[in-house]
């Protein structure tokens, strides 16, 4: 599969890199609290240990405008698609290695569905703080080397808590997974057979396949 890189002009629709912040400190901290599994994928949306380090503050005015916002982690060992999410709200991700991520445009999402051949991949290295705007999909990283991926994940306060029992009212409903969290599972991943909405078609990419 083609990876670009964040710093290429493919990636403007997508999001930015943002410079002038320093996350070394907030980086430690996670290589220290955080473990990295094998074959598999933890997410924890929100940490005090993180929530604690004085870039939070910054992260909280200078990149979210004041808003509250959560600081968590999603490390681990991963090839796959599997699914895209978006949320309302920009995400920021921060890796202590070096990953890919995989995205596709909202406006690629039409009557239900979305075509995997519209993803595109991007090389993030490590200590990179990139903004994937609230109109990318977006899911787990992938590795960027043999090595898995540790990777800081900051939203909007709540994101990614459970999910709020609501009476489904529009087309969108269906995709709701947890708070501020809309899913599109493909029809082979794990997310799928525990019941997410099936919208991904085409080939569940592998990176590590051409």
């Amino acid at each position: 599969m083609l990876i670009y890189k964040v710093e290429d002009k493919e990636f403007l629709p997508y999001g930015k890199v943002i410079t002038g912040l320093s996350p070394a400190s907030l980086l430690k901290r996670l290589d220290e609290i955080s473990p990295k599994p094998k074959a598999s994928v933890v997410y924890v949306p929100d940490v005090k240990e993180l929530d604690a380090d004085p870039i939070a503050k910054t992260l909280s005015l200078n990149v979210y405008g004041g808003m509250p916002i959560q600081i968590g982690y999603c490390n681990g060992d991963n090839t796959k698609l599997n699914c895209l999410e978006y949320h309302r709200g920009s995400e920021i991700n921060i890796p202590s290695d070096d990953m890919v991520l995989l995205l596709a445009l909202i406006t690629d999402f039409k009557e239900g569905k979305l075509d995997t051949a519209k993803v595109k991949a991007f090389f993030v290295p490590r200590g990179t703080i990139v903004q994937i705007y609230e109109t990318s999909l977006h899911y787990a990283p992938c590795n960027g080397n043999n090595e898995g991926f540790r990777v800081i994940i900051v939203l909007p306060k709540g994101t990614n808590s459970k999910k709020p029992d609501i009476t489904e009212r529009t087309p969108e409903d269906k995709l709701l997974w947890a708070c501020n969290k809309w899913l599109i599972a493909h029809p082979d991943s794990a997310e799928a057979k525990d019941g997410a909405y099936i919208g991904l078609v085409g080939k569940n990419i592998d990176i590590t396949q051409k």
